[in-house]
């Protein structure tokens, strides 16, 4: 028994030892991992796959990217190496850098799997017309997989930039926009994806910039309301506590408020909420709202102006340093270029009545334009006016939200307006009231519980600047510059009536 309690003790202590050498030896082995990663961070520098130009010929570097096509054939194999929007031709071949296993291992790896490569840069005679890069193909020397990606995808990328037109003709699949948005992250990877909101980026930033240089100041308003923003029955009830609030159909209250508190100009970039069971192309229950709001000192095309000039930046912005952007997209889905006049073209309500009736469209005074007409119109005045962009100036009073100011020569009319990109409304806006009695006369006029927004209209009791203003849907203003036929491909993760996730 004392013998076989030794050698038990003796294996228990053998045991602990060749444990405690593992745990040493593991700790080493990650020290070393570490070192070697610190030293690889500052020793091997990434290059860009938009950056692997000619002027790289014959440089040896290292690039990371998403495997996004691979082919074997004999000892070589060929891969499309993508990095978002840019992509590049990949060789690995047999020979004193690469060995037979080596072209098999680089096979065998998943599509969308993200690599590091080691490779030297060579020019090519023939242009690679199927890579962005179009001048150089890597010839790779080592390959590492940083992160595998599991082999059965939801969708195909090839697939997903197809044209619907071409995927038909040649019995090619493309993709539905449902089985798109049911894998969104995959579906973003796209370069077509990658343009737009690259694009819709820069919509932001040049709405910002412009703004900030004309002396506006960046606002934020809450979403969380009393009241509903516009009045009406579109609007979303959510529980606060032991009562109800509504989710902000416009910022339009609190930018009037900040008006009043003499910040003179001011926009904020924020989500708008609509309650509309509305399952059309140009429909979300949830966008991003690009609001202006500004004193005036005379007229309200003051107003008007102001928004036409920041509209005409945007437009100026994304034509000069957005091309390749542009050329993406329409690679995919092709359009005319955008066209805009300088001033931008004002139409009066009436005008634009004249001309749908001289085409044959029946329609009262005071009747709001469906969208049929909206489009039809934008078509009548590129024929008469050659741009894709224009304001509609004087809307009838019975059309607009209480808030409106009437028009003082007409009270059928109002000081309000909306302006279209493509046929298609992509702001509406207007001269508000500013007198606190007025205001209240046209609420109750709209059956609104005038206890609900008194601190609104308490705001005009003590003295308020003229003032107008207007709110664009950034998601439209993106799909129609591009000349997009659904509000869904600008949107990342668009909210409509039937789509909550992801």
């Amino acid at each position: 028994q004392i013998s076989k309690l030794l050698e038990k003790s003796i294996k228990n202590s053998d045991e602990a030892e060749d444990e405690i050498a593992t745990k040493t030896r593991q700790k080493a082995k990650k020290r070393v991992m570490t070192n070697r990663l610190c030293h690889l961070d500052t020793d091997r520098p990434l290059v860009r796959v938009h950056d692997l130009t000619v002027a790289k010929a014959d440089q040896l570097l290292w690039v990371r990217a998403r495997v996004h096509t691979s082919r074997a054939k004999g000892k070589q194999c060929f891969l499309v190496l993508r990095q978002q929007q840019f992509n590049v031709q990949a060789l690995v071949a047999v020979g004193d850098r690469a060995s037979k296993q080596m072209v098999k291992f680089a096979a065998n790896i998943t599509k969308e799997s993200i690599v590091d490569v080691e490779a030297v840069v060579r020019r090519v005679e023939q242009k690679i017309e199927s890579c962005s890069q179009q001048d150089v193909e890597l010839h790779i020397e080592r390959i590492f997989v940083i992160s595998q990606a599991e082999p059965r995808l939801p969708l195909q990328l090839d697939d997903a930039v197809r044209p619907d037109g071409e995927g038909e003709e040649e019995g090619r699949a493309t993709v539905n926009q449902d089985t798109r948005l049911d894998n969104r992250v995959i579906d973003l990877r796209t370069t077509t994806s990658q343009a737009i909101f690259r694009l819709q980026s820069g919509v932001c930033q040049l709405f910002r910039d412009t703004l900030t240089n004309k002396g506006f100041v960046e606002i934020q308003t809450p979403k969380i309301i009393s009241a509903a923003s516009e009045g009406g029955a579109n609007v979303f009830t959510v529980s606060y506590f032991k009562t109800s609030a509504y989710l902000a159909q416009s910022p339009q209250l609190y930018k009037q408020m900040c008006i009043c508190a003499d910040f003179d100009k001011v926009f904020c970039v924020g989500p708008v909420f609509r309650a509309e069971d509305s399952n059309t192309h140009r429909h979300l229950t949830e966008f991003v709202g690009l609001d202006i709001e500004m004193a005036f000192n005379y007229h309200y095309h003051e107003v008007i102006e102001s928004i036409t000039d920041t509209m005409v930046q945007i437009f100026k912005g994304l034509r000069d340093n957005f091309q390749t952007e542009i050329q993406t997209v329409n690679k995919q889905f092709p359009s005319e270029p955008f066209k805009f006049l300088e001033p931008t073209l004002r139409l009066e309500f009436t005008e634009g009545v004249a001309m749908l009736r001289e085409a044959g469209v029946e329609m009262g005074d005071e009747e709001d334009l469906s969208t049929p007409n909206e489009k039809l119109l934008g078509r009548l005045v590129k024929e008469k006016y050659d741009t894709d962009f224009y304001v509609l100036d004087k809307y009838p009073l019975a059309v607009r939200p209480f808030y409106t100011m009437p028009d003082p020569t007409d009270r059928k009319y109002s000081n309000s307006y909306d302006m279209f990109m493509r046929g298609e409304e992509i702001l509406s806006g207007a001269q508000r009231i500013h007198d606190a009695q007025l205001l209240t006369e046209r609420a109750t006029h709209h059956q609104i519980d005038l206890e609900k927004i008194k601190a609104y209209i308490d705001s005009f009791r003590f003295g308020a600047p003229p003032h107008g203003g207007g709110g664009i849907g950034l998601e439209r203003v993106c799909m129609l510059y591009l000349g997009l036929h659904n509000v869904r491909q600008t949107s990342m993760f668009p909210r409509d009536p039937k789509r909550l996730t992801p």
